[in-house]
Formats: C-alpha cells, sequence, structure tokens
C-alpha cells in the first residue's frame, strides 16, 4: 500500500517517527492516507490550513491506573485509557474494551478508524475510543463491579453526554456497562446518556445488541445487489461467535444465505447443514463456553483448533467479526481460489493490508470495517437522541432507521470513491466520504 502523495508519505513518516512501537495506529493512518491521496491533490487547502497533520494527531489522550480488589482482599492494578481523537462533528463516540491486548496503539488505531465511522453515519458524533487490558473472562461478577466501579471514578472527569459518550465493545456487554453507568450516576448524581448500550429498563434502545451484526448484512446486501449478486442461496462463513457474528449470522440467514461457519479465539466450527443460531446462542450467551461444545451437540458439525484454516472453507461471502488483523495473506488467496466473491468486515480492521490487496487486484467486493460494521456506533446515537427525547421507539423504528443509514452509507461511499476515480473501490470511497465531512467542520472551526 503505498501513497501516491509527497506531502501525504511525510506525515505518515512523521506519525511513524513520533509515535514509535505502534503498529496498529500505524496501520490505520497507512489504509487512510493512502485513499486520501487524490483528495489532497484535488484539494491543497486542506493540507495549507492544516487539517490533515491535525487529522492523525488524536485531541486528548487520557490514560490512568485502575486498582481493584479481587474476592480473595487481593489488590490488582489495570491501566485505564480513553482516546478522544475528534470532535469536529459531534461529541466523542467510541466502545470500551476489557481484553489483555489493550494497550495505547490499539485504542489510538481504533479511536482514529472512528472518526471516519461515524462520519460515515451522516449523525453528529465525533470519534473517540477507550478501554482497559483488565480481563473479564474468568472474573465474578463482583470483581467486574468492583473494576467497573474504579475505572469509572477517574473515567467520569472526562466524559458526559454532549462531551464523550462511550459505548461497549470486547469485554463490556450489559453486564459492565450497566456497572459503570450505575457508578456515574452516584458520582454525578445525574440520569443522563452518557452511556450507550444501556439495558432496556433504564434507557437503553432495542435492536442495539443486533445492530453491528445487522448492520454488517445490509451493507453487505447493498454492495452485492449493485453487482448483481445476493445472499440467496450463498454459503456464508462467518469469524467470532460473540454479538456481531451471531446477529451477523441471523440475518444472513434471514437474507437467504446459509452460514457453515463460526469461531472463536480457541478454534472455529464447520456444519454444512448449516450453523443453528440457537444452539450458538445458548453456547455462547448463556452458558458462556466455548464454541467446540456446538459440535459435541451437533451430529455432523466438525470442530478444529485454531482460527486462522476458517478461511479455507468454501464459501462465496466471508464475514469476519472476530478482532484486528485475523485475516492474513492466506486465508484471502484460500477465499479467492475458492470463489469468494464478497468480503465485509464486521470486526475493526480484521484483514491485514495484504489481505485486503489481494481482495481488490482479484475483484471481490470488498467492504471496509469502518463503513460496513458502523450500524452498532450508528445505532447507539440512535440511543443518544432517545435518551434526549425521554422517548423509546419500537424495535422496527430502530432496524428501519438502520437499514436506512447502512443503504445511505454504501451509496455515499461507493459515490465519494467514484467521484475521485476509484469507482468500485469501497475502501477508498469510506475513507473519503468519513473525512471530507470532518475536514469541512475543521475548516469551518478554523485552526484551534
Amino acid at each position: 500500500m503505498s501513497i501516491q502523495n509527497e506531502y501525504l508519505n511525510r506525515l505518515m513518516e512523521c506519525v511513524i517517527q513520533r509515535d514509535p512501537g505502534q503498529p496498529e495506529f500505524h496501520q490505520a493512518v497507512r489504509e487512510v492516507l493512502t485513499s486520501l491521496a487524490p483528495v489532497a491533490n484535488a484539494r491543497p487547502e486542506l493540507i495549507r490550513e492544516g487539517v490533515m497533520d491535525c487529522l492523525v494527531e488524536p485531541e486528548r489522550i487520557i490514560k490512568f491506573r485502575v486498582p481493584w480488589e479481587d474476592d480473595k482482599g487481593g489488590i490488582h492494578v489495570n491501566r485505564g485509557y480513553r482516546v478522544q481523537f475528534n470532535s469536529a462533528i459531534g461529541p466523542y463516540k467510541g466502545g470500551l474494551r476489557f481484553h489483555p491486548s489493550v494497550n495505547e496503539s490499539i485504542i489510538k488505531f481504533l479511536g482514529f478508524e472512528q472518526v471516519f465511522k461515524n462520519s460515515l453515519t451522516g449523525l453528529p458524533i465525533g470519534g473517540g475510543k477507550g478501554g482497559s487490558d483488565f480481563d473479564p473472562k474468568g472474573k465474578s461478577d463482583a470483581e467486574v463491579m468492583r473494576f467497573c466501579q474504579s475505572f469509572m471514578n477517574e473515567l467520569f472527569k472526562y466524559i458526559g453526554p454532549d462531551t464523550d459518550v462511550p459505548a461497549g465493545d470486547i469485554g463490556v456487554g450489559a453486564r459492565e456497562i450497566g456497572y459503570l453507568f450505575g457508578q456515574y450516576k452516584r458520582l454525578r448524581n445525574e440520569f443522563t446518556g452518557v452511556l450507550t448500550g444501556k439495558g432496556l429498563t433504564y434507557g437503553g434502545s432495542l435492536a442495539r445488541k443486533e445492530a453491528t451484526g445487522y448492520g454488517l448484512c445490509y451493507f453487505t446486501d447493498n454492495m452485492i445487489r449493485a453487482a448483481g449478486k445476493s445472499f440467496e442461496g450463498a454459503n456464508v462463513v462467518i469469524s467470532g461467535s460473540g454479538n456481531v457474528a451471531i446477529y451477523a449470522c441471523e440475518k444472513a440467514t434471514q437474507l437467504g444465505g446459509k452460514v457453515v461457519a463460526m469461531s472463536d479465539s480457541n478454534g472455529y466450527i464447520y456444519d454444512k447443514d448449516g450453523i443453528d443460531l440457537d444452539l450458538v446462542k445458548q453456547i455462547k450467551e448463556v452458558e458462556r463456553a466455548r464454541i467446540k461444545v456446538y459440535a459435541d451437540r451437533k451430529p455432523g458439525a466438525e470442530y478444529h483448533e485454531g482460527c486462522v484454516n476458517i478461511w479455507n472453507i468454501p464459501c462465496g461471502i466471508a464475514l469476519p467479526c472476530a478482532t484486528q488483523n485475523e485475516l492474513p495473506l492466506e486465508g484471502a488467496k484460500a477465499l479467492i481460489k475458492n470463489g469468494c466473491f464478497a468480503v465485509a468486515e464486521g470486526a475493526n480492521m480484521p484483514s491485514t493490508p495484504e489481505a485486503m490487496d489481494a481482495f481488490l487486484e482479484a475483484g471481490v467486493l470488498f467492504a471496509p470495517a469502518k463503513a460496513s460494521n458502523a450500524g452498532g456506533v450508528a445505532v447507539s446515537a440512535l440511543e443518544m437522541s432517545q435518551n434526549s427525547m425521554r422517548f423509546s421507539w419500537t424495535f422496527q423504528e430502530v432496524d428501519d432507521r438502520l437499514k436506512q443509514i447502512m443503504t445511505d452509507l454504501y451509496h455515499n461511499a461507493a459515490g465519494a470513491a467514484a467521484q475521485y476515480g476509484l469507482a468500485g473501490n469501497l475502501v477508498a470511497g469510506a475513507n473519503i466520504a468519513g473525512f471530507l465531512k470532518v475536514a469541512d467542520s475543521m475548516l469551518a472551526y478554523g485552526l484551534v
């Protein structure tokens, strides 16, 4: 992936020198700057006024310690982060991730991606991200509660319904959001829409847990229909088995596809007859067990240790929904060889740059995460609207709005790509369309 603009090349070098040891952030910035070369060439004022320079630097990085007590009285200290990346078009919006892999590079890459993703939704929300290297797996509810309360004891100083509205992400589900919101409410004595993904009894939105997976399929459906294809009768491979993967499986099936594989961090299952989603929900949402249990309970299903070989399963549509850089070049080659005609990213940056290039060169329809997985944050923004109005929409109303947002998002990304001579390249189109809204807002404000 080379950047066809001298200024942007220098800017990329500056990012690497200024932030060494942050490979995930470098990867995300390089992908965007590569796409923005034709925009920089056409609109030199964006360089002259410093918009590009400001784009790659977060407005604020908050880093703090999070001490907490386990059930045996032992004291542990984790690191907490919140990167408030860009608020040009609205309050910072982005999830909190609790996972041992969390570090500043990952949070910065996620926050940077969030800026473009949120812009693409057409809703007035800026980009941010946060989290901790705390691992909620294997912890009791009481331990998770104490950690969340300690985390919020620091984070509450920097967030608010008109400033920064976090949501959930990996490791932060309904349980964690409840504990975080409860502590914020105690500290501020306010009942506001400061967090999204809340429970339905205290301000949450219907269709929120389904939103990212459903939105992924709505975007994919638009993309493949524009090329004369459809989900109908297609085998679908989905990596992951969390919220995004589960509800992508549900919607892909409703659209006529047959999902034949899913995974978790230990391995993957293959079911030639089609995944039994009710069984997956029982295993992952109720029992919180490993995906391999599926093969023990479903006759004819296979379980394989390790995740990367899931991409060797022949399919028409692949939906990587697990984590960043999970789909390498070898996986891309296997998908292409086996006739896969569409790949849409449900996780954040799940395809390596080499895999992405391979898909584009082979003519595979490819939807980048910042466009195709924007459904979650779109419904989070709809939750913010409902909180502001002290009102709730029905599931169907939220789902209809989500479908329209993802349809408009596809057309905006496709249109931007065509406008800058890159027709069919949704990676470039999404980056350009997301960037222009933010850039024009930054220009309007003046350099501050």
